[in-house]
Parts: C-alpha cells; structure tokens; sequence
C-alpha cells in the first residue's frame, strides 16, 4: 500500500470516527497532495508524498515560532497537534550518532577534509541522505566534523 492510499484510509477513518482534529489536518493534506500531484502531472510515488508532508511540517514550525513570539499559546498548541499527526507519516529520524557515522563515511570516501569544502560536501552527504534527516542537522554536522577534523591537524 502506498503511502498515499494509508493517507486517504486514514482520512476516512478519521471521518467515521469523528476525530475532527486529525480529519482536517488529512483534508489539509491531501489538499495538498492533489495540488502536488497537479504540479508533477503524475502519480504520487511515496518520496513525493514524503516531500510533501515535510514541507507541510516546516511551514507549521515556521508558523509556530511566529505564534511563540506572539504569545498565542493557543495556535502553537494547535499547531503542535497538527505536526504530531503528521509526523505518524515521516520515517523516524536518524540519531545523532547515526548521522555523524554516515556523515563521516561520505566526507571519508569524497575526501573533503577542510571547513571550504563544505558546499561540496553537503551536496555529496544530502544525495546519500536525502529524505532521511533534515537538511539543517545535516549541515550542523557536516561543519561540525569538517571544523573538527582541521582542528585535529
């Protein structure tokens, strides 16, 4: 079953159920879904839907520290709820210590060793990556081992 098939199962469920918290969220999904699939004039694959949702819960993030910042404890509540249904559909992320491992073994076998590599780098660790952790814990890692290599020499 694909990802996006669950998605509408769950959506119908979520109907018959009443839960109306996790039904709009799903709507609001596969809204978004559809639009996408609009975009890609074609079938859903599960990366896409992948993309999808992660691009849907950093909006929300971005949203929230928005709400934070104006005290509105209830849209950030809200909006913590609408991540954590989300969330049920995204793989669950990498370790710290897992990443650096990985990070480590595609800096070792593209032999960047120097803080200017660092673009180059990003883009040799997020192709093996992509998908799997965000982009930004990648390249808090990428500097932090290339800055921690250097200063080793």
């Amino acid at each position: 079953m694909t990802l996006y098939t669950q998605i509408k199962e769950d959506l119908i469920t979520a109907m018959k159920s009443k839960d109306s918290q996790t039904l709009s969220v799903l709507r609001l999904l596969t809204a978004s879904l559809k639009n996408k699939m609009i975009e890609l004039k074609r079938e859903m694959e599960d990366d896409d839907v992948l993309s999808a949702i992660r691009s849907d819960v950093k909006k929300l993030e971005d949203a929230m520290t928005d709400f934070a910042k104006a005290a509105r404890e209830d849209l950030v509540d809200s909006s913590k709820a609408e991540i954590a249904v989300l969330k049920k559909y995204l793989p669950a992320e990498m370790s710290k210590e897992e990443l650096e491992e990985k990070v480590r073994a595609v800096l070792g076998d593209g032999g960047f060793e120097t803080a200017e590599d660092i673009g180059k780098a990003m883009g040799a660790v997020m192709g093996k990556l992509k998908g799997m952790v965000d982009g930004n814990r990648v390249r808090e890692m990428v500097e932090q081992v290339l800055k921690g290599d250097e200063e080793k020499k």
